[in-house]
């Protein structure tokens, strides 16, 4: 008799083969027999999903043009696992014609403060965030560094430049808030900004701005020529 799917050396089961290396890393027969999920007496899913597969030589291109019936004729399928492989390839194939939003474009501090405004500016405590950019001044991410206490939010350029290079990032913006409302920089926020643009320069990873969203107002390091 073959072994039952649940008899099969754990890391050789579909399911614990797609979380221990991705579901990239899955044959087409794997990723179908986790769809159908058990098979029929004598066959397990494995054999239930070659099965489906030989139908098409191999295709799932072309298993996703049959009939609904036909594949559900075939032992171990039925109607409901017919559906289910049947949803799954059209999802598929409406993942791959779907186009991609355009990233958003920085032009200026007031596009960073439409993304952040309303985020930012009725916290109680800090929030540095850094805005990694792409060449073209897109938006590759939005990274959240540190999360202060009351007024107070430390961050070290370390932090800061580790996200922005994981992001592989052009440039970068960084911004936090105020939580009493007053976006007016401090002796503490030009001395990080000083460290920040230092370090930048080192790597070749520009400090584009900084800008403090305080209630609804902002203030932009680089429009007020403090950079």
């Amino acid at each position: 008799m073959p072994l039952r799917l649940a008899e099969h050396p754990e890391h050789d089961r579909p399911r614990e083969r797609l979380w221990r290396v991705g579901p990239a890393a899955l044959t087409g027969q794997e990723l179908l027999a986790i769809l159908l999920g058990t098979g029929c007496a004598g066959r397990d899913a494995l054999v239930v999903a070659g099965e489906l597969l030989g139908v098409v030589d191999g295709s799932l291109r072309r298993l996703g043009g049959r009939p609904l019936a036909e594949l559900a004729r075939i032992p171990g399928v039925g109607r409901s696992k017919a559906a289910r492989v049947a949803a799954a390839l059209e999802l598929g194939r409406r993942v791959g014609s779907e186009a991609e939003p355009p990233a958003p474009r920085i032009r200026g501090p007031a596009d960073v403060q439409r993304i952040y405004g309303a985020r930012l500016r009725d916290l109680a405590v800090e929030e540095f965030h850094v805005l990694a950019l792409g060449s073209q001044s897109q938006v590759l991410g939005d990274l959240l560094i540190t999360r202060g206490i009351l007024n107070s939010s430390l961050v070290h350029p370390r932090e800061v430049f580790r996200a922005a290079i994981a992001e592989a990032a052009a440039g970068i913006i960084v911004v936090h808030n105020h939580p009493s409302g007053d976006p007016t920089p401090s002796a503490d926020d030009r001395a990080v900004t000083r460290q920040l643009v230092d370090a930048g320069r080192l790597l070749d990873l520009p400090v584009y701005d900084h800008v403090i969203v305080g209630g609804d107002r902002y203030v932009s390091f680089a429009e007020a020529g403090l950079l």
